[in-house]
């Protein structure tokens, strides 16, 4: 079954140059891409994304690190491309992700304030089109 997920190259992964190697990770895979677009992210964007963490201790820090610069969106497709991009962003942790995936091979802990690992990934078909309709509207 296809299906299509967002993926967000976070700022770290942008300023650090890395968004081509993460675009040639998710094509190399097999993936389609549907819809790729540097976007500068606002607080009410942000407040839509992470509705769920509002209020939450880490949520201030959280928004603060995404406006921190430019953010790639890109929507994917492709047959389970959800769970097969989680796997392939690789967990949550840098320090824990398993070598091969993009946070095990690229992310490290910068001791900072809140994780900064490199992407962003739908974690499920209702988050990715809730996702997916305030990122691209038009889709």
């Amino acid at each position: 079954m296809t299906e299509r997920t967002l993926i967000l190259v976070k700022p770290d992964g942008v300023r650090r140059g890395l968004s081509g190697e993460i675009l040639r990770r998710i094509e190399a895979k097999g993936y389609t891409l549907v819809a790729v677009e540097l976007r500068e992210a606002t607080p009410e964007l942000l407040s839509q994304h992470y509705e769920e963490h509002v209020g939450k201790p880490f949520y201030e820090p959280l928004v603060e690190f995404m406006m921190e610069g430019p953010t790639l969106a890109i929507v994917a497709e492709g047959n389970a491309v959800i769970e097969g991009f989680r796997s392939l962003a690789g967990t949550t942790n840098p320090t824990s992700a398993a070598p091969g995936t993009i946070r095990g091979d690229l992310g490290r802990d910068w001791g900072l304030k809140v994780m900064q690992n490199l992407v962003h990934g739908s974690d499920s078909e209702e988050s990715s089109a809730r996702e997916i309709g305030i990122w691209f509207p038009n889709l």
